[in-house]
């Protein structure tokens, strides 16, 4: 674990980083590095470490453990040259907090989770969809219905551990003698043994399939975003429930808009003439397009506010809004009479007053008749 670099640094955070502040860098870094935004060779894994790390310091708990111990490897707890069988960093705790007994080998298990990133476009996260994916999972066998014994026959119970899964291995130690119980290697910690063997899983008692599910993605969905699925994941063992399956939401960025939490941003050019003068111009909004009407004198850099334009709100009611921000174009190719009008306006070639208000109307109507080619 020695080569992962410290979430808090991932992040560019400090430690006492509040939640808001670990969201926020979290939205930053992954718009930055996101495989369909940032092209570079390395985008993809640092894309996968800003996840990473947002997804251990936005859990409280998993912040906490981290915090105390950092980059934790299991392994390391079972050096030393003893044998701990696998299973040592369980067995200590085991040994030292009391581990409730031994575990029942046959007693039924919860299957596993599973995780599935899922990419869609900027609209689908905003007004939701419903699909279908395939996924790839261990699905109890339909032959032998799990037990991995041909039909006919069943598992026998181990004759080295007597049905209970685990060996014990009594070691001296410095202080005293110690009892380790680890996984029986006769039967792989099973407590069965299966002589006869399923012909269709080969005695795993499993099989993997692709199987298609649909997905319901809610209005309002953000990048990083999970759903999960209850009982979707891996098959339980021994009757045991099955794991869930997570889908992780990857949102491609948009060409036009930008989005912060509920709210939409968007950029739109005016010419010189329509924040000068003033104008109504047409913006597109995530439904549709709706007039905005520009006052005149409007500088660059000004933002309008269209309310109610934005997200559909994933938890309550309403939309967020969409923020309009202008920017005044100049323009780079002019005709002699566009200069000339320039330069009246400016007063450099001759008196710009000379007709009053009515003259300066005059100029303003006749520059927006050139710039718009009339």
């Amino acid at each position: 674990m020695a080569d992962k670099r410290d979430y808090y640094e991932v992040l560019e955070l400090g430690k006492d980083a509040s939640a808001e502040e670990i969201k926020k860098a979290y939205r930053k870094l992954a718009r930055q590095y996101h495989p369909d935004v940032n092209k570079g060779a390395d985008a993809e894994t640092k894309f996968k470490e800003v996840k990473e790390a947002y997804d251990t310091l936005s859990d409280d708990q998993k912040r906490a453990v981290y915090d105390q111990y950092g980059h934790v490897d299991p392994n390391q707890f079972g050096g030393g040259g003893q044998d701990f069988g696998g299973g040592g960093f369980g067995d200590i705790f085991d040994m030292f907090f009391g581990g409730g007994g031994r575990r029942d080998p046959n007693a039924p298990q919860r299957g596993n989770d599973l995780q599935y990133t899922m990419t869609i476009e900027f609209k689908e996260a905003v007004f939701g969809k419903e699909t279908e994916i395939t996924i790839p999972r261990t699905e109890n066998c339909d032959t032998c219905h799990g037990s991995g014994a041909k039909p006919g026959t069943k598992p026998e119970n181990c004759s080295v551990c007597r049905g209970t899964g685990q060996q014990e291995v009594v070691q001296n130690t410095p202080f005293g003698r110690m009892v380790n119980r680890r996984a029986c290697t006769n039967c792989s910690g099973t407590g069965k043994i299966i002589k006869d063997k399923c012909s269709t899983c080969h005695g795993a008692g499993k099989v993997k399939k692709q199987r298609k599910i649909t997905v319901r993605i809610p209005a309002g969905v953000d990048e990083g975003a999970q759903i999960r699925l209850n009982g979707e994941g891996e098959s339980g063992t021994r009757g045991g429930p099955n794991g869930d399956l997570y889908i992780v939401l990857r949102v491609k960025p948009h060409e036009f808009f930008d989005r912060e939490n509920d709210d939409i941003y968007c950029e739109v050019p005016l010419s010189f003439a329509q924040a000068a003068l003033g104008d109504e111009i047409e913006i597109p909004t995530l439904t549709e397009k709706v007039k905005l009407k520009i006052p005149a004198g409007t500088q660059t850099g000004t933002y309008f506010r269209l309310k109610g334009k934005g997200v559909p709100k994933l938890r309550g009611y309403g939309n967020g809004d969409q923020h309009v921000k202008v920017t005044v174009v100049t323009p780079t190719s002019l005709t002699d009479e566009q200069k000339d009008l320039l330069r009246q306006l400016g007063g450099f070639g001759g008196s710009a007053a000379a007709g009053g208000e009515e003259h300066h109307e005059s100029i303003f109507d006749r520059m927006k008749k050139a710039f718009r080619g009339d």
